[in-house]
Parts: structure tokens; sequence; C-alpha cells
């Protein structure tokens, strides 16, 4: 069996391990889906009147999914770096590691399963959006294309998160140290309110913060984003699916190579 071929089938098997451990534990599937609810409820009903300066023509809710489904998504690829190092804690990368697999295996059953929890959390979202007044706009291969931009953006936030739960160890200070970053990324962008209301340098920050780009090719994909609004000055922004899949290129390219190695060094200590 080529190389390729032997990664590709320790990979499936480490995935069907991770989404076992799901089934058995179905804490994780009901934290997974209660938070995305409580995020869109709590946005639409308790703030949602308190947001001005929406675009003409497009409700809060339409305003709004794209960005909960963009904030759920990245919050959610944090599981993937905990998981990671309560593994590493438990002492059972070691068992892995002395089992005839490739080294990426692991990572990569890791990543692909928490795809499937995000994928489960967006189907559970939209659900609750259809409820409170969120509509897809668009044909079904721009909605298909949104759903697939933010499950890829996912993907590759993961394998950052990936790299982070192998030098921390601890799945309470990965959980501290991923929110520090990932708070100030997805609020300070368009994900809930519009960018005219940003300070200047805020503002420029937003534009180019890759959550941005997300939420905006997801409104756009989905339909939530009025013609009579306002051509973004950002070319991020203006090309929002190109700026996004440059970020997951770039992510990709830098993480992956890093969490393997990583992974390597941290099962050996």
């Amino acid at each position: 069996m080529s190389s390729l071929a032997a990664t590709f089938s320790d990979s499936v098997v480490i995935t069907k391990r991770n989404l076992i451990k799901v089934k058995r534990v179905p804490d994780l599937i009901v934290f997974a889906t209660l938070s995305p609810i409580m995020f869109v409820l709590l946005f639409r009903y308790v703030f949602g009147g308190a947001i001005g300066g929406l675009p003409p023509g497009v409700s809060y809710a339409e305003f709004l999914l794209p960005g909960i489904f963009a904030q759920t998504i990245v919050l959610g690829s944090t599981t993937t770096g905990a998981s990671i190092a309560e593994d590493l804690q438990k002492g059972l990368i070691d068992r892995f590691r002395s089992l005839p697999m490739a080294r990426s295996a692991v990572l990569v059953g890791r990543t692909v399963a928490d795809l499937g929890l995000n994928a489960i959390s967006i189907v559970v979202m939209g659900l609750t959006g259809l409820v409170v007044g969120w509509r897809i706009n668009s044909s079904v291969g721009e909605a298909v294309a949104g759903f697939f931009v933010l499950l890829l953006f996912a993907y590759a936030v993961s394998w950052l998160m990936a790299l982070v739960g192998l030098l921390v160890r601890t799945p309470e200070v990965v959980n501290n140290a991923s929110f520090m970053v990932i708070f100030p990324l997805t609020f300070v962008a368009n994900t809930f309110v519009p960018l005219e209301s940003f300070p200047s340098a805020l503002r420029t920050f937003a534009e180019w913060n890759p959550v941005s780009a997300v939420v905006q090719a997801a409104r756009d994909l989905f339909g939530n984003s009025s013609p009579l609004s306002p051509v973004p000055d950002a070319w991020s922004l203006q090309n929002p699916v190109l700026y996004t899949l440059i970020w997951v290129v770039l992510i990709l390219a830098v993480f992956v190579p890093l969490s393997v190695r990583s992974y390597g060094r941290a099962a050996g200590r």
C-alpha cells in the first residue's frame, strides 16, 4: 500500500474513533448544538432591536445569521486543540505513536471529526435562523457554496488550534488561550454590527480581518446582502470569497506541517 493510501486509511480510522467518542459522550453534541441556538436567540431578540445602520432592505436576522455562523465555527474549532491536549495528557497519543500508523493520521482524523461537529452546529443554527426570520435569497448552488466556504475556513482554523493543543497540552489553557485570540477576531468584525459604526482604526482592522471576509462571503452567497449597500472600500470585502480562500491556503500551508512536526515532538516527550 502506498504511503498516501496508508495515511488516508489511518486517518479514516482515527476519524471514526473520534466520532464514536461523540456518540458515547452525548454531552459533546448537546452543548455543540445548544450554544449556537443560544447565540442566535440572544443576538436576535436581546440586541437586535438596539442595532441600527443596517443595509437597506436587510432584516437584522438576515444580517445576523452569517455572522453567527462564522463565530460559531471558529469557536467550534477550539475543540480540536482541547481534544488533542486531553489525549496528550492521558497518554493516548503515546499509544497511537507506538502503532504502525502515519504520523499525520491522528491530526487529520481529529480535524475531520471536528469538521463534522461544526457541520452539525451549522445545521442547527440554520434551522433556528429560519424560525427567527432568516432566509436564503440566492440559488441552491450559491447557498451550498456559502456553507462550503464557512466549513473550509473552520477546517483551516482547526489546524491552527491543533498546533496550540500540541504546544500547550492542557485543555483548560488551550481554551483560555484560544478565546483570548478568537473573541477579538470575531467581535472586531462585521459579525454583529455594520463596520460603519466602528472607529477608524478598528474599522481598518475589521475590514482586513479574515472573519469579516468569511461573514461577507456568506452574506453574499446566501443573498443576505442588499444591492443598495455602498461598495466596501477594502479589497478584502470587495472580493470576500477570494480573500477567504487565500487565508485558508495560508493557514493550511503554515500550520499543517508545523502541527505534524510538533506532534512528533510532543508525543515523544
